[in-house]
Parts: C-alpha cells; structure tokens; sequence
C-alpha cells in the first residue's frame, strides 16, 4: 500500500442539491476524523484527508477507502461527495474537479503527467486568468507544454519565484502538506439600520464597511479565510425574516476587493432590491494562516496597485486607528 495515493479531496453535495449546512459540514468532518487525524477542513463543502494510515488499517486502495467514506456520509448525513485521490494535495484538488458527484477519480502514482497534460493552462492551480493569458502568448497554452518548458524560460517569462512554482505544479510538484485542523474559525461583524432601510444604495454602503471591517481584521491577524456568509434582516408579512447564503472565494484571501466583490455578488443572489432591511451581517469562515496560503498568480497592475495601497492603508490605520483611512464611496 506504500505506493498508493494517500490523500482525498472531498466534495460534499446534499442529495437535494446545495451544500451541507454547518452542522452537517462539522459531522462530516467528524467522520473523516474517525478514519485519520489528518483532516484539513476547506469550508463550506470540501476537505482535505491524508489517510495514508487508513489504507493500511483498513486494508483498502484509495478507491476502496473512498467509497467506505462516501457510504457512511449518505447514511448518517444524507449528503454525497465527489473524490480524488492522489499522491499530494494539488493532484487531490484537480482530481476531485474531474469527478462526478457519487464517483472517485483516482491519480495512480507516476501517471500525473497524463493527467494533466492535456488541460489547459488555466486549470492548474494559482494561475490566473492574467497568467494564462501571458503563458498562452508564448505558446504554453496546455500544462503538458508547460511541464515540458525549460525552468529558465518560465522564469523569464514569469519571474523567478513564480517560474519555477509553475514548472513545479505542471510537474505534478506540490510541497503543502494537509494540515490538520479543527472546523474552521470564522469572524463576524454586522451592521444595523435605526430603520428599515429601502436604499439599495444604504445597503451597499453597508456591506462594504463590513468587507472593510473584516478586511483589515484578518490581515492584521495574519489570516484568511476561504467563503464569506451574507444574512440579510429583513421585513415581511409576518415580522421579520433573515437570508443567509454563503460562498467561497477562488482562493484563500483577506484582500478586501476580493471579499467585497464575492460579498456583492452573494447580496444579488437574494433578489431583495425592494426590501425594507433592518441590518446586514457578514461571516468570513475557513480561516486560517496567511502564510500557509497560496496566491493566485497574477500579473493584473490595477490588483497589485489596489494590494500596495491596502498595506499602505494598514499601516496608517494601526497608527492612527481604525478610521483614519476608509473608500472614498464611505467618506462621502
């Protein structure tokens, strides 16, 4: 069993459709924990498992462990998950998006090159549409063109740090580890209306602050976080009612642009233009270190400048206190 691949990545789908709620996502969790210690919890519906132990205890491949695990999720949770298995997280994580709800994609040991080559550019993990865009001008448009790629010329291309993190993903390199952890933290902040509010403009304003607010927490926490929750306070027939939904980011950030965007795009989903609201609440859930998160690779100048200016606007907000440096779209 030495030579088989040794970690999951689990995809969580309720039978109905729609991701597990929060309970049933820490139960799941909870089961992965009863098979290996090694649980890496990627909220809201994914995780990573290293059960590299398992397969021995159990006697099982990973196909075979994966489908133990995928039957008991149906049977206590009602829940079904697509998973890949393969010898490190990055194949794990391309693998699980190949699967289908209800199978197992696996990546036998020394047949990653076959597995990726093939996929475009942009598939591989931390590039961006940006990097793809550069890669494809050059004619590195497949991940097998980039695998084959000198080092040097990537690095030219791209930078030397971020040419030789592509050359190693292509070649199936990935040096992260799944990191245990318990169900993911979150932090919260909301803010309330002295009225019911029918501004749609009132209700943006208020979200940003709060994308703002949580923001500036997390970077100066050192943290990320992996989906944002939007709940919505508002009024109808009988009271008062609240919508919360939740998404996840394309990748682990604390980058308020980033967070404000998917924030925005989760208020839309709600369809509440004319809703008389009473307050907005926001959850940044899957934290965890920002040292231990991989950035996209981009070569975006309006994203880099926007990055400069936010550690600029830190800096003055620990000196000066939180309000010393707000968007102009807040001081108005």
């Amino acid at each position: 069993m030495n030579d088989q691949p040794a970690v999951l990545c689990l995809r969580f789908r309720r039978i109905g459709g729609g991701l597990p709620d929060s309970a049933e996502y820490e139960g799941l969790l909870a089961l992965l924990g009863a098979f290996t210690p090694v649980v890496e919890a990627a909220p809201p519906g994914a995780a990573l498992a290293d059960v590299g132990g398992a397969l021995r205890y159990f006697g099982q491949d990973a196909a075979g462990l994966a489908s133990v695990i995928r039957v008991r999720a149906l049977a206590l949770h009602g829940v079904d998950c697509a998973i890949g298995a393969a010898s490190n997280p990055m194949l794990a994580r391309m693998a699980a998006r190949q699967a289908a709800t209800g199978t197992t994609f696996v990546v036998p040991p020394g047949e990653h090159a076959g597995f990726l080559a093939s996929k475009p550019a942009a598939a591989l993990d931390g590039v961006g549409a940006a990097t793809a865009r550069t890669l494809c001008g050059y004619g590195l448009d497949s991940i097998g063109r980039i695998a084959a790629a000198p080092l040097a010329t990537l690095q030219r291309i791209t930078g030397v740090r971020t040419g030789r993190e592509l050359w190693e993903r292509a070649n199936g390199i990935d040096r992260a580890r799944v990191v245990p952890n318990a169900a993911a933290r979150s932090i919260a902040a909301e803010r309330s209306f002295p009225r019911d509010e029918l501004d749609p403009e009132q209700h943006r304003r208020a979200l940003l602050s709060l994308t703002e607010e949580l923001g500036t927490r997390l970077r100066a926490d050192g943290q990320v976080c992996r989906s944002l929750a939007v709940s919505v306070r508002y009024a109808d027939r009988t009271g008062y009612a609240t919508l919360t939904r939740s998404r996840t980011l394309p990748e682990p950030t604390a980058h308020s642009a980033a967070l404000t965007s998917l924030a925005y795009r989760i208020q839309d989903s709600f369809a509440l233009q004319r809703a008389r609201v009473r307050g907005i609440g926001l959850r940044a859930e899957g934290l965890h270190d920002a040292e231990r998160a991989a950035h996209q690779l981009t070569f975006d100048p309006v994203d880099e400048r926007a990055r400069r200016i936010e550690a600029v606007s830190d800096k003055l907000r620990a000196r000066f206190g939180p309000q010393a440096v707000k968007p102009g779209r807040l001081a108005a």
